[in-house]
């Protein structure tokens, strides 16, 4: 996975991330490893608990978080992503004038989640079928919280399912919210802010408020891995 991420362009994924508040990798998961990541949706030895999202008022469609020790292949997602974003990470928090600044490695900073009661593992399987949906939300679990997220398609689209398309909003101040819907591909991989991020505007740096969610699935079964950095309470 190191070597894999190591061929991407991180200087043009800095500039999309800084431009739009996402960006994404193309290609990161093959066929068959998105196909096995999928198929753990059934086996309850890799989770702690599942959330059915309607009971909740979340949307329509369910959803598992992984247990520690987390899976080879979504603990190698985990660590090898962490430091190619944590600079951004730094970055925004230094234009938005938050003062916490986050370690290059994930391990230093996971033991800051558990030091501040934050020990529960966070990275998840979400499961959807014909007429289910994610409503827009943000996934904060603590005081503690790692300003990016990343989430991978693992199914096909127009093969596996219809429909299902991630949304991104951006609440500015005193203005309309604006929406970004972002074509994926299976493998494909999406990185954005979990909650603020800066904008530069006419008196200075302000911070934008962003949600993400999934529209409604039309037909068939979607697939999505969540990979957030910060545990939770």
């Amino acid at each position: 996975m190191e070597e894999r991420l190591s061929k991407c362009d991180w200087n043009a994924f800095a500039e999309e991330m800084n431009g739009y508040g996402y960006a994404t990798l193309p290609g990161i998961l093959t066929a068959e490893e998105c196909g096995n990541i999928a198929a753990a949706y059934s086996q309850e030895a890799h989770f702690r608990s599942r959330v059915h999202m309607a009971r909740h008022g979340f949307g329509k469609g369910e959803y598992r978080y992984f247990k520690y020790p987390l899976p080879d292949p979504i603990n190698a997602l985990r660590t090898a992503l962490y430091p190619r974003l944590a600079g951004i990470a730094n970055y925004w928090n230094e234009r938005m004038g938050i003062r916490l600044r986050y370690p290059e490695v994930h391990q230093n900073f996971l033991r800051q989640c558990h030091e501040a009661g934050q020990t529960r593992p966070t990275p998840l399987l979400l499961q959807y079928v014909t007429g289910d949906f994610n409503c827009l939300h943000q996934d904060l679990y603590g005081d503690l919280v790692f300003p990016i997220q990343v989430a991978f398609l693992l199914s096909m689209p127009g093969r596996d399912f219809t429909g299902g398309e991630f949304v991104l909003t951006e609440q500015r101040p005193r203005m309309q919210s604006r929406a970004e819907v972002v074509p994926m591909h299976q493998g494909d991989a999406i990185a954005f802010a979990v909650h603020n991020r800066p904008i530069k505007g006419t008196k200075g740096t302000y911070r934008v408020n962003l949600r993400h969610g999934v529209s409604r699935i039309r037909s068939g079964m979607r697939h999505s891995l969540g990979i957030i950095f910060h545990d939770a309470r």
